[in-house]
């Protein structure tokens, strides 16, 4: 099974690119499946229904989030009734949606996405290692290939979650920094793993937002209302080669195209 993830969309130009360049992508790499990372989406803050239904109704089949899913109040009712758009799996059990989906590719083939949150320096959640780990045994009851997207901030807390789950799921793929990492590997047991996947949205920026506004938060600590930049606009992704029978990864290839500026 070929799985296409696509790094967090960051605003409209992040939804351009996405647009000019999946199509081809899905051709060229014979997709079966492919996921997006969305909470940043709508404006580099959250995403609205109207384009999760935008992005589901192109050739992405599920859309994963993380702490910015709840930045755009309007998604709030939406998450109960849309499966493909996930938030974090470690929110309480009462958050509205739920962080786990399992499916089938285009050629028929279960599959099964998780999405879980950090803890190092981001909200105090429930445990990624022990809520990851009970939800990747309860996942592959039905499929065998599990891929997860860890919303995280610090480095060694993705790892750490890689090695923990080494061999229980197919890909653990890095989100939220939105700068794409070059460490991707196979781990021993058969599990694909990258830090970070990067940012589909403008990178002559501030991971996404404008420079000159994000400096302002720095050098003068006042409140700055951030807008997406505009340009060198790049899609980041990885293509997860996996074992249909198995779950166990084969490759995973980086992707970091330009598109049109």
């Amino acid at each position: 099974m070929h799985v296409l993830f696509i790094g967090d969309i960051f605003g409209k130009p992040g939804r351009k690119v996405l647009q000019e360049k999946l199509p081809s992508l899905i051709r060229d790499y014979d997709v079966d499946f492919c996921l997006a990372n969305a909470e940043n989406a709508a404006g580099g803050f959250g995403i609205t229904p109207q384009i999760a239904d935008e992005l589901l109704d192109s050739e992405i089949d599920l859309l994963t989030s993380g702490n910015h899913i709840w930045d755009k109040r309007q998604i709030v009712p939406y998450l109960d009734v849309q499966p493909r758009l996930l938030r974090p799996h470690n929110y309480p059990a009462s958050a509205p949606g739920t962080g786990i989906y399992v499916g089938k590719s285009r050629r028929g083939v279960p599959i099964g996405i998780l999405n879980i949150q950090g803890r190092v320096f981001m909200p105090s959640l429930d445990c990624p290692f022990s809520v990851g780990r009970s939800a990747a045994d309860q996942i592959r009851k039905q499929a065998q290939v599990v891929v997860v997207d860890v919303h995280a901030e610090a480095t060694s807390e993705k790892q750490a979650l890689a090695w923990y789950l080494d061999g229980q799921v197919s890909a653990i793929v890095g989100t939220h920094t939105h700068v794409q990492t070059a460490d991707e590997r196979i781990l021993p047991k058969g599990t694909a793993y990258i830090t970070d996947v990067g940012m589909t949205g403008p990178h002559d920026s501030v991971i996404g937002s404008v420079p000159e506004l994000a400096l302002d938060r720095f050098l003068r600590q006042i409140p700055v209302r951030l807008e997406p930049a505009l340009g060198n606009i790049r899609l980041c992704g990885v293509i997860l080669d996996i074992d249909d029978a198995t779950g166990r990864a084969r490759s995973i290839e980086r992707l970091n195209i330009a598109g049109q500026q």
